[in-house]
Parts: structure tokens; C-alpha cells; sequence
């Protein structure tokens, strides 16, 4: 009997993982177990408003992302017209354009002091009233332009797997294009377009820097407000409870909108939906909605940060790249680079240990891992800081002396446990992408020939793994440069990276010497941007032997799809294909 089969050293490889899915679940446990021992939740005023206000944002960006994240994945897919193939990956560089940043340029775009309201008041005269830009409608048009990425994404992708057969034949039977697609693509790419709209409305439901600039409360604003205001640590609590309702509310949402059903589709790949030559009018609206998208959700607020960013250094070089300057680069590059190793480091645990066989408990372990990255960032870092005041308390009951707040508030431990908690999901569905293209077979020959799992793992696994390691650890470096809801709640006094100096300086409303920190951040974004487009289905179409892409990986998908989970005993849909055979049109099996 091989060591594979009686399973030796993989105990320890199993409590690791079980360990870690504790370490995950851990804020979520801590704000319930701190709401139900507090005897219920302690709201503070203005809650009721709070809720209604999220709802209403919630609905807005869902609706405005389906709608211009369909729309735009379909155009680029269903027909031709000047410069598609250069839409269809430009379409998708918005992703790397941080809400909070691309809230501040639009708000001195367009705000009472702003060029364009100021041009409308000299053609229309003084007496023009301001427009109603720092609102509900202004803070949902800045999250549907970053956002719609994710469901352009996912819906694009689901598109270009479909074989032809199913609408070919829905329009052999007379109906019309826009029917066919209704009636047929639309359901076929559901399972899609709901996981990417539970992506969009989980990023709602963490963010509450942008809405800030609009003067919108939602309730994670209120988390923030209420723990950074008042220090009321209950009050916080219970409305992190209630983000996390949402975010449960928003999860059963994108499984009624999947349905029960599987979607299997025969007929292989193929060659694509035949698109549709645009002419005149038509071509040149196609290519202008396009380009619209992109100025305006990129390129244009990319070209205004260049401006002011060249007007500071130009004014005075010296306090832009002054000392706070290079300290809060260092501090972002720093956390973030450990950050990074420890995902890495754990998501090789996890993979390694399920190749390793763990049996049922490990792998529900390691589908707990994904959950953090589904949980708003509102309860993350009270979950984070409940859990660091417990074990304060413990370092005092211990007679460690300076117990109180050494780990909270002393230091950037609190920051790095979010990160992990907040990024394992990412960077283990990456690496596990790598792993699952190992043969089992190579993994039980070397331990039949007398390689522990450590040894498998240092001289079989982690070499095969590479590339997925590498992909997991740019993913969780960029996300981590970027994030900025947990830094606020969680960093000690003194600590400042460059998200949360943009955000300060934005505040401030010192555009200028908030546009190099910002675009920093963006150029950075770009790379898994990148990676993310050529992995979701940026590669030649099928009609384009000769296009320009890369082949299919499977890392960034997985990570945008891996945070949604099936949940225990429920059957999730799927898109099946099945390769290269001919088959009947395309059929929805109950």
C-alpha cells in the first residue's frame, strides 16, 4: 500500500486547511457571536433611512450594469463594425478604475465648480440652478461605469461558448435576431450575467468611500461612521449584521435568478455566432456607444489625472514627491507584498491538501475559504476588530502587560488578516486552476516512491503550479494596492497607503495632489485587468483565425466566479459543453 493511500502526513495537511477555513469564517462569527451577546441588535438613528437609501443603490447599479454589460457584450459579440475587436478589450479596462477615484474626477468634472456645470451657466446665464450631482443618481452612474466590467465579462464569455445551433435554428423558424436573443442566448448566458451581478452588488455593498463623496448614506457608510465617529462598538456591529443580511439577500437573489435548472448546450464551440455586418449609421453608432463607454468610464478621467498630476509636479515637484509620498508607496507596496505571499502560501496549503485526499470535512473547509471574498468589507473589519479586541482582552486576563489595543491599534496585523480573509478566495481558485491540470497519477507515483506530501509538494506540485502561483499573487497584490474600506477601519495611527491618501486628499478636494497617488493605483489595476479579459474570453473569435489573443486560462475567471459557491445541497446551473461532436440544437434540460 502506497503512503498515498494510507494517507500519511496528510492530517496535519487537513487540520492546515480546517484551520484556515476558521480563520476565514472567523469575522462573521465574531459579529454574530458579539450581536447575540449584547442581547440582540442596537441600532442607532437613522436606520430605516439607511436601508432604504442601500436598497435603492442596489437596484439602480444592477439595473444600470445588466443592462449596459449585456448590451455592450452582445454588440461586440453579435455583429461587426469599425473597431470591435479593439471595443471588445477596451470595454473591459474600466475594471481597473477604482470607484473612489473615478467619484472625485467626476465630481470636480462635473460639480457646481466644475467645467461643465460652469460652461452651462455662461451659454444659459447665472440664474441656472446646480445640478443635482452629489445625489443618489450621481453615486450609481459612477459604480455602474466601474462596475459593468463584471457582468460585460462573464456574459461576453458565455456568449462566445455557445455553438450556433440553438439560435440558428430559433432563426430558421422566423424569429428575428432580437428574439432569438431573447428568447433563446439570453437564458442560455443567465447563469452568467447573475453571478456577475452578485459581483457588482457585493463591491455596492463594501464600498462607502465613493458614496461619501456623494453625500449618500448607505448602511456600510453608517458602519464606518458609527465605529470611526463614536467608537460605539455595538451600534457598528449591529449594522455590520445588517450589510451581512444583504449580502446573504443578494447571494439567494443570484440563485433564484440561476434557477434550478442546468443548461447543457451540444454542438461544441464551433465556429460562433455568424455576426452581423454594421453599415452606415448603424456602424458608426455601434462605434461611438463603445468609445462613449470607454472616455467616459476611463480614458477621459485617465487623461484629466495625467493633467493634474503634470500641473502639481510642474507647480511645486517637491511636495508631490515629497516624503508622505514615498512612505505611503512603501507602506502599500510593503502590506500588500506580504499579503500576497501569505495567500499564496495558504491557497497551496488548501490545493495541496485536497490533492492529498482530505475527504469530506477538508473539502467543505476549502469551499469556506471562498466565502470571505462574498462578505462586504463592512463586516470584515468589524468582524476583524471583535475578533481583536477578544483576544486583547484574553492578553490582559493573561497579565500581558499593554494588552489593551497591542493588536487592534499597535500595529498592521488587523489589516493583513482582512486581506487574507478578503483575498484567499481569488488566489486559491487561481491556484487550484493550476493544480486541477496536474495528473493524479503524477502525485501517486511520487508517493509510491517514497515522497512525503511535503517533498510532493516542494518538487512535484508547487513546480507544476507555477504559473497559477504567479497569477494569484499578482491578483492579490493589485487588489490589495486598491483596497481601501478595510485600510480605513482597520489601519493603526500613522499608517497611510496610497488609497486611503487619495481618499484624504479627494476629501479635501485637493484634486491635484491626489491625481499621481491615483494613477499609480490605476496603471498597477491595468495587470490583472489584463489577465482577467484574456482568460474570460480574449482570444481570437471563431470567425478570426487570425485575430490577436492569448489561449483560455482558467485563473481569473475562476476568481471573479469562485466568491459564489454552491450552496450545501443545491444544485447550481451550469453552462455544459461538449466539444467537437455534432449535435441536435442547443436544449434546456429541466
Amino acid at each position: 500500500m502506497t503512503a498515498l493511500a494510507r494517507g500519511a502526513g496528510r492530517p496535519g495537511w487537513s487540520a492546515a486547511v480546517v484551520l484556515i477555513a476558521l480563520l476565514v469564517a472567523s469575522p462573521v462569527l465574531a459579529v454574530a457571536a458579539y450581536a447575540l451577546g449584547q442581547g440582540g441588535l442596537r441600532m442607532p438613528g437613522g436606520v430605516a433611512e439607511m436601508v432604504a437609501t442601500t436598497l435603492a443603490l442596489l437596484l439602480l447599479v444592477a439595473a444600470g450594469t445588466a443592462v449596459l454589460g449585456t448590451g455592450l457584450a452582445w454588440l461586440v459579440t453579435a455583429y461587426e463594425f469599425p473597431l470591435r475587436w479593439a471595443l471588445s478589450w477596451l470595454l473591459v479596462l474600466p475594471l481597473a478604475m477604482p470607484a473612489y477615484i473615478l467619484g472625485f474626477v467626476f465630481l470636480s468634472t462635473f460639480d457646481y465648480a466644475g467645467p461643465v456645470q460652469g460652461a452651462l451657466r455662461s451659454v444659459l446665464g447665472d440664474d441656472l440652478g446646480a445640478l443635482p450631482v452629489r445625489s443618489l443618481g450621481g453615486a450609481a452612474v459612477v459604480l455602474v461605469l466601474t462596475l459593468y466590467p463584471y457582468v460585460y465579462l462573464l456574459t461576453r464569455a458565455a456568449f462566445l461558448e455557445l455553438a450556433p445551433t440553438a439560435y440558428d435554428a430559433a432563426r430558421t423558424l422566423g424569429a428575428s435576431r432580437a428574439r432569438a436573443f431573447r428568447a433563446v442566448l439570453l437564458p442560455l448566458a443567465r447563469p452568467s450575467l447573475a453571478a456577475g451581478l452578485a459581483l457588482v452588488t457585493m463591491e455596492v455593498l463594501t464600498d462607502f468611500a465613493t458614496v461619501q463623496y456623494f453625500n449618500v448614506r448607505t448602511v456600510s457608510v453608517g458602519v464606518y461612521l458609527t465605529w470611526k465617529g463614536t467608537y460605539d462598538v455595538g451600534s457598528a456591529i449591529s449594522l455590520a449584521v445588517l450589510v451581512l443580511v444583504f449580502a446573504v439577500a443578494v447571494l439567494a437573489a443570484e440563485r433564484a435568478l440561476r434557477g434550478r435548472a442546468r443548461y447543457h448546450q451540444k454542438g461544441g464551440r464551433g465556429r460562433g455566432l455568424e455576426r452581423r455586418r454594421l453599415t452606415g449609421w448603424r456602424a458608426g453608432a455601434a462605434t461611438a456607444t463603445g468609445l462613449a463607454v470607454v472616455g467616459a468610464a476611463f480614458a477621459l478621467p485617465v487623461l484629466r489625472l495625467v493633467t493634474w498630476a503634470l500641473s502639481a509636479l510642474g507647480d511645486d515637484a517637491g511636495a508631490v514627491l515629497d516624503e508622505r509620498f514615498v512612505d505611503n508607496l512603501t507602506s502599500s507596496l510593503v502590506v500588500a507584498a506580504i499579503a500576497a505571499v501569505v495567500c499564496v502560501v495558504v491557497s497551496l496549503t488548501i490545493s495541496h491538501a485536497m490533492r492529498l485526499g482530505g475527504g469530506r470535512v477538508v473539502h467543505a473547509a476549502a469551499q469556506v475559504t471562498t466565502f470571505g471574498y462574498a462578505v462586504p468589507g463592512a463586516v470584515v473589519g468589524i468582524g476583524v476588530l471583535a475578533v481583536f479586541a477578544g483576544a486583547d482582552r484574553a492578553l490582559v486576563a493573561l497579565g500581558v502587560e499593554g494588552g489593551t489595543g497591542l493588536l487592534a491599534t499597535g500595529s498592521v496585523l488587523g489589516i493583513l488578516v482582512a486581506y487574507v480573509v478578503r483575498f484567499t478566495a481569488p488566489a486559491y481558485q487561481a491556484v487550484e486552476a493550476s493544480f486541477s491540470r496536474v495528473s493524479p497519477s503524477v502525485s501517486a507515483s511520487a508517493m509510491t516512491l517514497g515522497a512525503g506530501p511535503g517533498r510532493l509538494l516542494r518538487r512535484v506540485h508547487l513546480p507544476l503550479a507555477r504559473p497559477g502561483v504567479a497569477v494569484a499573487a499578482t491578483l492579490v497584490l493589485i487588489d490589495a494596492v486598491k483596497e481601501l474600506p478595510l485600510v480605513l477601519m482597520l489601519r493603526p495611527f500613522g499608517f497611510t497607503t496610497l488609497s486611503v491618501w487619495v481618499y484624504e486628499l479627494a476629501s479635501e478636494n485637493f484634486w491635484e495632489r491626489a491625481a499621481l497617488p491615483a494613477l499609480l493605483i490605476v496603471l498597477v489595476a491595468v495587470v490583472p485587468v489584463v489577465l482577467t479579459f484574456r482568460a474570460t474570453g480574449g482570444r481570437a473569435d471563431p470567425a478570426e483565425p487570425g485575430a490577436p489573443g492569448g489561449g483560455v486560462g482558467a485563473a481569473a475567471p475562476a476568481a471573479l466566479s469562485g466568491s459564489l459557491p454552491p450552496a450545501p445541497g443545491q444544485v447550481s446551473t451550469t453552462l455544459t459543453l461538449d466539444r467537437g461532436r455534432a449535435g441536435p440544437p442547443g436544449r434546456m434540460d429541466p
